[in-house]
């Protein structure tokens, strides 16, 4: 599979992943559709972007606004007549401080990490399945293997978003409509510079759009990277809870401590 001729939509397209993967596919000879909250920066992208060969267009929306969700699709649908691959990338962290629990928070980063993908793939389901196909990616992370220490929000988030995303993917196939799940690990983005945790194995976003790009045209069911941290949140999975317990709490404070000197 390749990206030309198509109409391709990505959510969260102003900053981090999203802007890199903007950046990278408007290279080819297709059609953008780029959603942010942040219009202005959308059409900075879109002017830095102008001598490119990609055709831009750009929406402001927030995803975790149902309604809002669906008078953008409306307009998106009535400009692209189809849609033939959806990247949903929007993605959010928590604002507060680590120790601080806030049901306000929790429905902010649900309402952008889970519901965002929702409210989006309600529409492109019923739109795909008329045009007898297409492609929903979304973004998870790494971080959807256990419940982390001071992240539970996000943690629980991420996971709840790749099961998702699995249940979509077999259900969907028999509609000719590919769901593929994308788990990165550490990227170095606006989100992940506010981090106060040491991030191992911490990539540049240029490389990580590329394995996602790459990963999409083979149509792979999950695209998950690097390697180690792949490794390293499946074998959490199998760690015993007593032992996660300690583990978890441990490698925060050790984490905190290494993030100190990688901001230096």
């Amino acid at each position: 599979m390749n990206f030309t001729g198509k109409n391709i939509l990505i959510t969260g397209a102003s900053s981090g992943i999203g802007c890199q993967l903007v950046k990278d596919l408007a290279e080819e000879n297709c059609s953008l559709f780029l959603i942010a909250r942040r219009k202005e920066l959308l059409l900075q992208l879109s002017a830095e972007l102008k001598t490119k060969p990609a055709k831009i267009f750009v929406y402001q929306n927030d995803v975790s606004d149902k309604e809002d969700v669906s008078k953008v699709f409306a307009e998106v649908k009535k400009e692209a007549g189809r849609i033939d691959i959806a990247l949903l990338n929007a993605g959010t962290n928590s604002k507060l401080k680590p120790d601080e629990f806030s049901s306000e928070d929790a429905e902010n980063i649900y309402g952008t990490n889970l519901f965002g993908i929702i409210y989006w793939a309600e529409h492109l389901i019923k739109e795909m399945k008329a045009n007898n196909g297409g492609i929903i990616a979304g973004v998870t992370s790494l971080a959807d293997a256990r419940g982390f220490s001071k992240n539970a929000f996000y943690s629980s988030s991420k996971a709840a978003a790749t099961i998702l995303l699995e249940g979509m993917r077999v259900d969907l196939s028999k509609d000719n409509i590919k769901v593929i799940t994308i788990k990165p690990g550490f990227v170095w983005t606006p989100m992940t510079r506010k981090n106060n945790f040491y991030m191992p194995l911490l990539m540049d976003v240029k490389k990580a759009s590329k394995i996602i790009l790459e990963g999409i045209k083979k149509e792979k069911r999950v695209i998950r990277f690097p390697l180690p941290i792949v490794i390293g949140s499946m074998s959490l999975k199998l760690v015993p809870n007593f032992i996660y317990d300690r583990l978890s709490v441990k490698m925060r404070n050790t984490g905190e401590k290494l993030r100190d000197k990688q901001k230096k």
